[in-house]
């Protein structure tokens, strides 16, 4: 053992080192480093786990990637479309590709004794992917789909529910404007024709995302609903949507697709159609920096502040070891293996600490929310180990050259005056 660690040892023991200033102190400062990591693990979990839970409620209720009719009619309702099954083929045979399935969305007006309201029917078929919507199912079932006819279901949203106090098994009327094209012999030509259409659905079950963005409007339907309604044959279709197995490429998986596919079909994806809300998610990153910085500081000078009780109160030694022969680096050395000690001790309980309390949220969701503001029922947590190893190893760097700061004192420290100081 060498006696810089020799020396160490001694002053940071706890049964050794009794009625000095600096044991208070010190304390402090492994409190400050453990609350710091803990806070950071939080806000990285928190972060992580928010974006994640937002990101899964917006694909679960729309798709990854999206295509659609290059030209918008002039009510601002897609046009129809139809991708000939070689072209379809060579999607679903994209190795990034895990589901596709065809919707349409129509605009009506939900009319009931009382009440008027908006709704956004998403024409949906069999092949629908309903694993997420079944996880919010609250009442009811999902839709039934018959092969010879379209099906009356409308699966609504609880918040739509409780506006217009519609109940499960109930009628839903809803009035639509629909168009088409017709021969005028007037003029002798094509034109659109403008017709009020309706339809009276049964409601067969409700669902609650506590997205309100779509909760407030968006209801399923049958696909064919759709297609009647706008006078579409059956292969027309409002869009092709496409789920993909990794989301972190849905950049370069959307690139492929608009390849194959060329520029006669618009292809988006989910982060292009909400652009709104993705922007608002990378925000939140800007927010989790700040705090790790923050809580990156707090923790160096705390250890900075400690150390530096720690040489003042034991200048008198520093003066007696250089007496004896120890050069400014050896000294310097003690002083840097006691404060990493500390910095080790804080690093510890600090991941006990956010660990615990990450997991403890994870399954017990202890910490609610108001979903009507921040879209989720309570504080979503997503635990990255691979982040907690880099938080770790980013405080413990930062604490480590930030330390050499106070050690400089050392070297302004001589014998004649360290040992005249009493």
């Amino acid at each position: 053992m060498s006696i810089e660690k020799f020396i160490a040892d001694r002053i940071s023991n706890p049964k050794l080192d009794k009625g000095n200033i600096s044991k208070p102190i010190v304390k402090i400062g492994i409190i400050g480093i453990a609350l710091g990591v803990s806070v950071m693990f939080l806000t990285v979990s928190i972060v992580l786990g928010f974006k994640k839970e937002i990101v899964n409620r917006i694909t679960g209720l729309t798709t990854d990637l999206v295509i659609s009719n290059i030209n918008v009619n002039s009510s601002n309702e897609p046009e129809p479309i139809y991708l000939k099954p070689d072209s379809l083929k060579k999607v679903k045979d994209l190795p990034f590709v895990d589901h596709i399935q065809t919707t349409a969305f129509k605009n009506g007006i939900i009319k009931t004794e009382t009440e008027n309201e908006g709704v956004v029917l998403k024409g949906v078929t069999e092949n629908y992917n309903f694993d997420f919507i079944k996880k919010h199912l609250i009442e009811g079932r999902l839709p039934l789909f018959a092969k010879n006819e379209a099906s009356k279901d409308v699966l609504i949203s609880s918040s739509l529910a409780e506006r217009l106090n519609l109940k499960v098994n109930e009628k839903m009327l809803v009035y639509f404007i629909s168009q088409h094209e017709v021969y005028d012999s007037v003029v002798g030509d094509m034109i659109i024709k403008y017709e009020q259409r309706s339809r009276n659905f049964t409601i067969c079950g409700v669902f609650k995302t506590s997205f309100s963005d779509f909760d407030n409007s968006l209801s399923f339907v049958d696909l064919r609903q759709i297609q009647r309604l706008n006078y579409w044959n059956a292969d027309q279709v409002g869009n092709y949507e496409i789920r993909i197995k990794e989301f972190e490429k849905l950049n370069a998986n959307l690139e492929t697709v608009q390849e194959i596919l060329g520029y006669s079909y618009n292809v988006n994806s989910v982060k292009e159609l909400y652009s709104n809300i993705f922007i608002w998610l990378d925000k939140l990153d800007i927010n989790g920096i700040i705090i790790i910085v923050l809580m990156i500081v707090v923790a160096t000078i705390n250890m900075i502040t400690a150390l530096l009780i720690l040489i003042l109160e034991r200048t008198n030694m520093v003066g007696l070891v250089k007496a004896l022969g120890m050069d400014n680096a050896q000294v310097r050395k003690i002083f840097l293996l006691i404060s990493l000690k500390l910095v080790g001790k804080g690093l510890l309980w600090g991941n006990v600490i956010g660990i615990t309390a990450c997991l403890l949220q994870q399954y017990f969701k202890i910490i609610k929310l108001d979903s009507s503001v921040y879209y989720v029922e309570y504080v979503a947590i997503d635990i990255n180990w691979l982040y907690f190893l880099g938080l770790n190893i980013g405080t413990f760097i930062a604490c480590f050259i930030m330390l050499f700061l106070p050690t400089l004192i050392i070297t302004k420290l001589t014998p004649i005056k360290t040992l005249k100081f009493d």
